[in-house]
């Protein structure tokens, strides 16, 4: 009795790993994908039933388990009888074992197995075709891929053969996906394991346009547990499994499933949700809801159609990079400096200075550095992942500090300013929206990250300026910055 074909891939691919030194997979940006995960996807297909011969690519190969494990789900239907698999690898310390495992499927599969394993580098042997975009070139019934994850330089060879996706040094991991729908036949499917990181902010802005013209979304699984995606590797990364179908016609609604630690997945949260609602606004982001509430938390702010922007508001980042700047900083106030805030000046919603901290002063040399003493709302840019809270704001009233022509803000902060000085009102309306719960339950759906990104926030639906400064008189009534007291005065206008 032959063995189940995953698990003699699997047993292995465990044995290559336990061998082979981890610096030398991170520098591959190879990590193997668990077995409980490749069932997983290999599970998402919807398999045709019509077709007796299938093709198969897995661009990023490995050790072939993701492609085995999907021969093995077609092992199951009886009108598949022959697959033609293609596997990209490139390293060559784990050929010998993809050519092994495939070897071992082909000789005891009762479908008849042809596979090609290609040595090359997957998207500079497919630039030739990609840049005619010819309708004759060779394209899959499926691809299923865990694709390296590795950044590379702007003008590396990969990069210039995909500038349509590109912005700045791309991620290789996107790359591959973009490829991937270019090789996938029209109505065909691929599911491809890829980091949150490509669903929102201007990086990834083209790539996003690109995704979403050429294929719809139709399966999105989204883990919380950053520790339970990839076997016996420690990867703190923010981790989905995204199943797309090349179609220019989108679901009405998408499957939405999580996982937390069960790694045989036996225990999902699954729901469906508009397509609508998650593919949203004009820079095409894709929002990671994972439960009905966070639908919700979508649904009711969507409803808002105006940005800060709109509203002549605009989130920006602080203006001084400290360690750049070394010799204007200053501990000690003197007539030639100006108050430096940074995210510790932040404090239980308020903006406390001084606090006795190093370098709170700074050298009033450089006019780019320096902004007026105006009313603002300031936002810290990085929390920690443990946070209960990713939005967490101060609010800066130029009264307050009085005896200041102008100030400066690090970097590692954001403010909100507008084109006219805004008034108590509004900056306190807007600490009621941005210290509300909801809010940042909305930012944790739009950006798995822990850095608020100004480009993001800029996109944020929020309510007429008018709505913003009724809601700060309710603060300022109040007397209370507490979530509590912004969920209450929020929930009054939702």
């Amino acid at each position: 009795m032959c063995i189940r074909f995953l698990d003699f891939a699997v047993k292995n691919t465990a044995e290559f790993i336990d061998a082979m030194p981890k610096s030398l997979r991170k520098g591959y940006g190879q990590f193997f994908t668990s077995k409980e995960t490749a069932e997983f996807m290999a599970g998402m297909f919807e398999i045709d039933d019509c077709k007796s011969n299938l093709s198969i690519l897995d661009p990023g190969a490995g050790s072939g388990v993701l492609s085995i494990a999907l021969i093995e789900r077609l092992e199951q239907c009886q009108k598949v009888q022959e697959i033609d698999l293609t596997c990209y690898e490139t390293d060559l310390s784990v050929i010998d074992i993809l050519k092994n495992n495939l070897e071992y499927v082909k000789n005891h599969s009762k479908i008849k197995i042809n596979y090609t394993i290609q040595n090359q580098n997957y998207i500079l042997s497919q630039s030739a075709a990609y840049a005619r975009n010819a309708p004759d070139d060779r394209k899959y019934d499926y691809v299923i891929a865990n694709p390296p994850y590795k950044k590379i330089g702007k003008n590396a060879p990969e990069a210039l053969v995909m500038q349509d996706v590109c912005y700045g040094a791309p991620n290789l991991y996107f790359l591959f996906a973009a490829m991937s729908l270019f090789n996938v036949k029209t109505q065909g499917e691929m599911v491809y394991i890829i980091p949150r990181s490509w669903t929102s902010g201007a990086y990834f802005k083209a790539f996003r346009e690109k995704l979403l013209r050429c294929g719809v979304i139709e399966w999105m699984h989204l883990f919380i547990s950053r520790d339970k995606v990839f076997d016996k590797e420690n990867v703190l990364q923010e981790t989905m499994i995204l199943k797309i179908k090349k179609s220019d016609t989108p679901p009405e609604k998408i499957r939405v499933t999580s996982s937390d630690s069960n790694r045989d997945f036996s225990q999902l949260t699954e729901f469906a949700i508009d397509y609508s609602s998650v593919i949203s606004g004009n820079e095409r982001y894709v929002y990671l809801v994972t439960n009905r509430d966070e639908a919700l938390v979508l649904t009711k702010l969507q409803g808002w159609s105006n940005t800060l922007p709109s509203l002549g508001l605009k989130m920006k980042t602080g203006l001084t990079v400290d360690f750049r700047n070394k010799e204007l900083l200053r501990n000690n106030e003197d007539p030639e400096t100006v108050p430096l805030f940074y995210s510790q000046h932040i404090k239980n919603g308020k903006v406390v200075f001084p606090i006795g901290k190093e370098n709170e002063y700074l050298l009033k040399g450089n006019s780019a550095l320096l902004q007026g003493n105006k009313n603002y709302l300031f936002v810290k840019r990085f929390t920690s992942k443990e946070e209960k809270r990713r939005l967490q704001c101060g609010i800066y009233l130029a009264n307050k500090f009085a005896k200041y022509a102008q100030i400066s803000t690090q970097n590692k902060i954001n403010f909100i300013s507008g084109n006219k000085d805004l008034s108590e009102c509004t900056v306190c309306g807007l600490y009621v929206l941005f210290n509300s719960s909801i809010y940042d339950r909305y930012y944790r759906i739009l950006n798995g990250s822990t850095q608020v990104n100004s480009t993001e926030v800029n996109n944020m639906p929020v309510p007429s300026l008018e709505l913003i400064e009724k809601m700060g008189k309710d603060l300022i009534k109040a007397h209370d910055l507490s979530e509590t007291a912004c969920d209450t005065i929020l929930g009054r206008y939702l």
